[in-house]
């Protein structure tokens, strides 16, 4: 994970698509909304100035996400059903092997041929043309510039399953809709920029935050019910078992943004919430507030890199290869080392 920092610029990514015959646009496994609206607009890009792409996302993936693209834009499936053809990899919103394990053999045959747009700290060198750029907020900030290296007019290709609809979607979703610390002048210009093209937000917030199936109150109830308090009070812990699943019927879909219903709660600074994936198998969620007066964010991503996993100072997340109990164990001592001072 050392060294991962920028082996291009945006001018000359963009300089190898152009040459590339047949692109496929990927992300890490799970998409979210900043890693599908960055394959989104990177497609949409591409195809707007005539190149073949074709996005592809690997593992679960969120109904309300898969509602952002038209019939077509994307495939989901195994590595062997792209196209033997595809000559160039844009890989997007990550860089680290952990998690694109599903399609790590098919990114290795593609050595050399695999270009990367990334906004995250940690990573590895599969792409070796690359722009890594933290101060992004979200990973469609960085295509945001590739659309306008392509020589793109935003105002163009605004409105419903656009460029600036896929780009807006990953700028809101990854600044927890404009509320984090990584909001700047530059966020804010290029989501004014997007509103502009016809970005319609009302419609997304609700598609993405206000959709959720009635068994989402059930596995909420789960969590909640579970709470445990850490560090006289400043860390909230839930728990999710596979009977919580089992009883609600919810899916691991469900559960998105329950991780953050602690952090509603003054005092608590930070928020886990570890859900049984499978047995033996422990998908670990960690959320922070952004920093205030006298109250600094608590680094989640440095936390999650404990277990193998990353992702932002206020909100990461991990995969323990141990049941429940275990992983909870390994958590609950970890978080005896947090550093929490300022909070109260």
């Amino acid at each position: 994970m050392n060294g991962y920092a920028s082996t291009a610029t945006i001018a000359q990514i963009a300089q190898r698509l152009r040459g590339a015959k047949h692109i496929a646009v990927l992300t890490h496994a799970r998409p979210d909304g900043d890693a599908a609206g960055s394959v989104l607009a990177a497609v949409r890009a591409l195809r707007a100035v005539g190149l073949r792409a074709d996005g592809f996302f690997c593992g679960s993936v969120d109904p309300n996400i898969r509602a952002l693209a038209r019939e077509g834009e994307t495939m989901h499936g195994n590595p062997p059903t792209m196209d033997p053809n595809i000559d160039l990899a844009l890989l997007v919103d990550t860089g680290s092997w952990n998690q694109v394990e599903p399609l790590d053999l098919w990114l290795k045959s593609m050595a050399g041929r695999v270009v990367g747009l990334d906004h995250h700290g940690r990573g590895d060198p599969i792409a070796s043309d690359r722009v890594i750029d933290t101060s992004a907020a979200a990973a469609t900030q960085i295509v945001a510039q590739l659309v306008e290296a392509l020589g793109i007019d935003l105002r163009k290709h605004g409105g419903r399953h656009s460029i600036a609809e896929a780009l807006f979607t990953g700028l809101a979703t990854d600044t927890g809709w404009f509320r984090f610390q990584s909001v700047t002048p530059a966020v804010l210009a290029l989501a004014s920029r997007l509103l502009e093209a016809g970005v319609d937000h009302v419609y997304l917030h609700q598609l993405l935050e206000e959709n959720g199936r009635p068994a989402r109150l059930g596995i909420t109830a789960c969590a909640l019910s579970s709470v445990t308090l850490h560090r006289e009070g400043r860390v909230a812990l839930m728990l999710l078992g596979l009977g919580d699943f089992a009883a609600t019927g919810a899916s691991s879909d469900d559960i998105g943004g329950i991780v953050n219903i602690p952090l509603t709660i003054g005092g608590i600074g930070m928020s886990c919430l570890l859900s049984e994936q499978s047995s033996g198998v422990t998908k670990c969620s960690f959320r922070s507030k952004s920093a205030a007066e006298g109250q600094p964010s608590i680094d989640v991503n440095a936390f999650a890199a404990q277990f193998g996993g990353g992702g932002h100072v206020q909100a990461a997340g991990a995969r323990i290869s141990k049941p429940l109990a275990e992983a909870r164990a390994l958590v609950e001592s970890a978080l005896q080392a947090v550093v929490l001072k300022g909070h109260s």
